[in-house]
């Protein structure tokens, strides 16, 4: 990596699509970082996103300290590497002062795993577990709604 970010505090050297993103996810009270699994593991495209995140960092430390995020993946295959996807978006989370929330015990204990069964849309939406998961996050991450974060 560059370091732009870190010597200059002016945000990312890259002048891309990302820089919209940004004032998004500093003004959000709640993340919800989802990604399809690919190779037993998180797409390159939120990793980057992720990575990206950097730079926002390098200017506010804080600025995503005590927000709300949650976790999502979905693989082709039951334990087609969704659990690790999820766990890399929460180690993002921690490490970055997110408050992650999962749906807890008996169904969605790191976030929501999804099966598409390798049929798309169709396979998710016949994944009565995954939405079964989907359902106790939201619920949880409802729980948070009106505080003052």
């Amino acid at each position: 990596h560059c370091d732009y970010c870190i010597r200059e505090k002016k945000g990312c050297i890259h002048k891309d699509d990302l820089q919209n993103l940004y004032p998004k996810l500093e003004q959000a009270k709640f993340l919800l970082f989802g990604t399809p699994v690919f190779q037993g593991n998180l797409s390159a495209q939120i990793k980057a996103v992720m990575d990206r995140c950097r730079a926002i960092v390098a200017k506010n430390p804080q600025v995503f300290k005590n927000k709300i995020g949650m976790a999502l993946a979905v693989g082709g295959d039951r334990s087609g590497g969704q659990e690790l996807a999820i766990r890399s978006i929460l180690d993002f989370y921690q490490q970055n002062h997110v408050i992650s929330v999962s749906g807890g015990a008996f169904g969605a204990n790191l976030g929501a795993a999804l099966w598409s069964n390798d049929k798309g849309k169709l396979g998710v939406k016949n994944d009565d577990e995954g939405l079964k998961a989907i359902r106790m996050v939201i619920k949880r991450i409802g729980e948070f709604k009106g505080l003052n974060l």
